[in-house]
């Protein structure tokens, strides 16, 4: 029973070293690397469309706060002048900045939590690239040390004829002298 389960377990060490031929290791590396580099470009620019989103956000805000300050200052001038149709004009427009004010706040408060995960995937990712590219390295080392090693092993064994001549003479030579 001993000796089936022997041959058993190196008859599947072998097909697991097929397989591991046939699977390619260094090209399925080299197509993973492939896709994380796809993945963190694609990151990037989703991280640079955030920022722009906010940097577009925070230039709105600073129009709305200077909208704000000049209705303000318009409704100072309409209750001077008693001018109360045009004060409710005004008023209306401010509630409405207020409120986009306030919208624009909350984008913003909603895009920056995004905006340090992604930071924090995209390290990540990056670290996880350069591990993968360090094995790819490796495991293309070990390949071509391991085909330069091939060379050694079937070295040229051809004899010619006139090699074979010269130790022929030299052995009879030596029988003779013996």
């Amino acid at each position: 029973m001993a000796l089936i389960n022997r041959i058993t377990r190196l008859f599947r060490a072998d097909m697991h070293a097929v397989l591991d031929r046939i699977e390619e290791p260094e090209a399925l590396l080299r197509q993973a690397v492939r896709e994380m580099e796809e993945d963190i470009d694609n990151d990037e620019r989703s991280l640079k469309l955030l920022h722009n989103e906010q940097v577009q956000l925070e230039d709105r805000q600073s129009d709305i706060e200077e909208s704000l300050t000049r209705l303000e200052d318009e409704l100072d001038i309409c209750f001077e002048s008693q001018k109360d149709d045009l004060a409710r004009s005004l008023i209306r427009r401010k509630l409405e900045a207020q409120r986009l004010q306030s919208f624009i706040v909350r984008k913003r408060e909603t895009l920056s939590p995004a905006t340090s995960e992604l930071k924090q995937r995209l390290q990540e990712n990056r670290t996880r690239l350069s591990a993968m590219r360090q094995k790819l390295e490796l495991l293309t080392d070990v390949d071509t040390n391991a085909k330069a090693d091939d060379s050694w092993s079937a070295p040229d064994v051809t004899v010619r004829d006139d090699e074979v001549e010269v130790a022929w003479l030299r052995a009879k030579q030596q029988r003779m002298s013996s």
